[in-house]
């Protein structure tokens, strides 16, 4: 067992180091429990991030043709072939009469049925029913992330919260602290290349001297991903501020960096990784839009609704398939960093439940039904594929009750759930 060298109640369990009026939030430490409740048995917090993609998944490249625990990766899978046991694939789950094809996004979090029809009323989502009860518990009782548009957060009026799309300005709330005046010249400082762990390097160095060689290692790992946000926030600062080359074609939309749908997940979920290290939020959701343009990948020479309605065009599907992985890979990327950053002697995915999914099983009909989704971590039982009756769907709100379960939730209906997910258990 660890024992943290700081002593009791030394740390708060929102600490923040703090130079020239500048704050930077904490990782969870060990230091930061009560004594008795340090080391391996400690229980960590529940967390859990909830991403839909509006525009589907290629559904042949998507489910694996087995079921059970000895499927084989299919190509969209692969990406995630290094965590095989810390996911579970879903097919035959959809919701109730959720139909209105894009209009469904809204109630992919609420299950609500007749999305895109005059008497539509959503209800509350899934993240929100849980940021009643725990939302106290963090500095943002959740936070609600959007590519381009909306987000997926809906309130029990069945009003939907405004997402949080810029990065710059999620980091700031995340992580400076100050005055107005601190702030703004802390954001000067982070545009000309400064970090603001510069401005808290003796308090840095002096806390690592005093915790354990745990809370030393996350606290490592921590002050390494700040830094990487901060180099990629300067990075996309920088490019603004350079003159753009001339072309004679006409300009693409109003915001031309809309159409980068990777580079915008990939921002995102850098900074999701870090609100949920901090213990910010323990609730995240994300809703993946596009909003016109081709992406910037090699081979792509399309927008990504277009290729998404392919009519079965191989050249489109080809395209399509690019995109696709690049989303995979970028969601992989997210995964892999929870996998590997420690919490209370595990790694911090075991107890974040990270669901993955879409309102729509097929986008080229605009089809509600057999949607793709997947599960990863929150100490479930991983490694399978479980597959559903393909015609007569479960409702997917089954899932998000076993997950309420697996999140401490006392509850046995949500939606239009007939009850939790067969097959499906907490370890």
């Amino acid at each position: 067992m660890n024992t943290p060298h700081l002593p009791v109640a030394a740390l708060s369990r929102r600490a923040f180091l703090r130079n020239t009026g500048v704050g930077l939030s904490l990782p969870f430490l060990e230091a930061m429990l009560p004594r008795f409740a340090r080391g391996a048995d400690a229980a960590p917090p529940r967390r859990m991030v909830l991403i839909n993609k509006a525009l589907g998944l290629h559904a042949p490249d998507f489910f694996p043709e087995k079921t059970g625990s000895d499927f084989e990766l299919s190509p969209y899978l692969k990406p995630f072939a290094a965590l095989r046991g810390d996911f579970t694939v879903f097919s035959g789950l959809s919701h109730p009469e959720a139909g209105g094809g894009h209009s469904s996004e809204a109630s992919f979090l609420t299950a609500a049925p007749h999305a895109g029809t005059p008497a539509f009323r959503n209800t509350i989502s899934l993240d929100q029913l849980i940021a009643e009860q725990i939302g106290a518990q963090t500095r943002h009782p959740f936070l609600a992330f959007g590519s381009h548009s909306g987000s997926l957060s809906w309130t029990r009026n069945g009003v939907q919260i405004p997402p949080d799309k810029d990065p710059a300005t999620v980091f700031r709330r995340l992580f400076i602290a100050g005055t107005p005046d601190e702030v703004r010249e802390q954001e000067r400082q982070l545009r000309d290349g400064h970090s603001i762990l510069d401005s808290v390097r003796e308090e840095t160095a002096a806390l690592q001297r005093r915790v354990g060689t745990g809370d030393r290692d996350r606290l490592d790992q921590y002050f390494t991903a700040v830094r990487e946000v901060e180099k990629r926030l300067q990075t996309a600062e920088s490019w603004s501020h350079k003159p753009k080359p001339q072309v004679q074609a006409p300009p693409p939309g109003e915001y031309p960096d809309a159409s980068d749908i990777v580079g915008r997940m990939g921002m995102m979920l850098d900074l999701a990784h870090l609100a949920l290290q901090t213990d910010s939020t323990r609730l995240i959701t994300f809703a993946i839009d596009v909003d016109g343009g081709v992406p910037p990948i090699e081979g792509v020479n399309e927008s990504r609704h277009n290729l998404s309605h392919h009519g079965q065009d191989p050249k489109k599907i080809e395209q399509l398939r690019r995109i696709e992985l690049a989303e995979l890979e970028a969601l992989n990327a997210f995964l892999t960093k929870l996998k590997a950053t420690g919490e209370s002697g595990r790694p911090l995915l075991d107890h974040t439940q990270v669901l993955f999914g879409s309102n729509l099983g097929n986008a080229s009909s605009h089809d509600t039904r057999n949607l793709p989704v997947l599960l990863f971590g929150g100490g479930f039982q991983h490694g399978q594929h479980l597959a559903f009756d393909g015609t007569n769907n479960t409702p997917l709100s089954n899932l998000f009750v076993s997950m309420l379960q697996g999140f401490g939730i006392e509850t046995g209906a949500f939606g239009a759930s007939t009850g939790t997910l067969a097959g499906f258990d907490h370890v």
